[in-house]
């Protein structure tokens, strides 16, 4: 064999190789991570992909909501009909594509990273349990947006919304920078202080509902939604092969972590808790404005456009004793004309037996 047809094999075993590699430790992309989820919330273990625009669908499904459109993913399973979870948290990660998570229940690969948000699941959350007063929580720390709605307006009345008081509560008591490895971060660095600052809200949150522990003892459901950008803007200043970046992910990876457990065992094991990592999105988002009042009025009887009324979550009850009762009663209606039917009046009926033997006396 010459010199030439050896490299030639050398060259070709060596891209085989590689090959091997790459689908043995498995394409690293976009991921919805599932990091808590009580048992009767069913999420199987598979690599089904999840279109990113489905994902607030899979939320209220996995709350126990109907959607729009049914929603073909073997991914997540039909559960109890009468148990739905406490709480569902989803925080999605901009600026990384996977992070260290192996305590999971599920992991499943993102295709079409589209901008999203639970609008719609918050407006469900809110129309369906409005008298409760649920806590529905959207945040996103870096835009400087937040929407609170329930009880949420009462408990999170003290934590930090804006970069500036985000950064100043960095440097009070109980802070993250105390307790956390910085290594390579620094403190005077931009980009580095939204990053801790995000950490710092989580801490918040978990520190808040630990003190406001009756929460997860009502009969509503939770909502939060958290978007954290920081690992975005650390790739985007010192690449994502800098130790900057390298550090801050495997922070955010063990506070995702904990964060989820802390929150996990607050709602009494009844909570579910999803990240989504997404390198960078397709489209820009484009939120458009919305008012809970605008959605009492749509749903006004008295309106000209005749809509039909709200679903009231009492459906399901109310329908199955009427379903029920209706075929025990159309049962009993069938058995009653049968034994009617085959009735020997001499025989099975009082009357006509003592009508019988009247006649036979006389």
């Amino acid at each position: 064999m010459s010199l030439t047809n050896w490299r030639r094999m050398e060259a070709v075993f060596s891209v085989a190789f590689a090959l091997c590699v790459l689908f043995t430790n498995g394409v690293h992309g976009d991921s919805l991570t599932v990091l808590q989820a009580p048992d009767f919330v069913s999420f199987q273990k598979g690599d089904w992909p999840v279109s990113g625009e489905k994902i607030p669908d899979l939320v209220a499904l996995s709350m126990g909501f109907s959607v729009q459109e049914d929603l073909s993913w073997p991914g997540l399973q039909a559960g109890p009909l009468f148990q739905r979870p406490r709480a569902n948290v989803l925080v999605v990660v901009r600026g990384v594509d996977s992070l260290a998570l192996p305590q999971s229940v599920a992991s499943y690969p993102l295709e079409n990273p589209v901008p999203f948000t639970l609008d719609s699941v918050a407006e469900t959350v809110h129309s369906l349990f409005a008298e409760d007063t649920p806590v529905v929580l959207q945040l996103a720390p870096s835009e400087e947006r937040l929407y609170m709605l329930g009880k949420a307006n009462a408990v999170f009345e003290d934590l930090p919304v804006t970069l500036q008081q985000i950064r100043a509560r960095l440097s009070q008591d109980g802070s993250v920078l105390a307790s956390l490895p910085l290594n390579s971060l620094s403190r005077n660095a931009e980009a580095d202080l939204l990053f801790l600052s995000e950490v710092q809200v989580l801490h918040d949150i978990t520190a808040l509902l630990q003190r406001h522990r009756h929460l997860a003892k009502d009969h509503s459901p939770d909502l939060y939604s958290l978007e954290l950008s920081g690992l975005e803007e650390l790739s985007r200043l010192y690449g994502q092969d800098s130790p900057q970046y390298r550090d801050a992910t495997a922070i955010l990876a063990s506070v995702l972590k904990k964060f989820g457990e802390d929150v996990y065992s607050l709602y009494g094991n009844s909570a579910v808790v999803e990240v989504v990592t997404v390198k960078t999105f397709e489209a820009p988002l484009t939120r458009k404005s919305r008012s809970i009042l605008e959605s009492k009025q749509i749903s006004n009887p008295g309106s000209p456009y005749n809509l039909a009324y709200k679903y009231n979550f009492h459906y399901a009850v109310v329908f199955n004793i009427v379903l029920w009762l209706m075929i025990a009663l159309a049962l009993a209606v069938i058995a009653i004309a049968y034994n009617l039917w085959n009735m020997d009046p001499g025989y099975d009926s009082i009357i006509y037996r003592m009508t019988n033997q009247k006649i036979r006396l006389d």
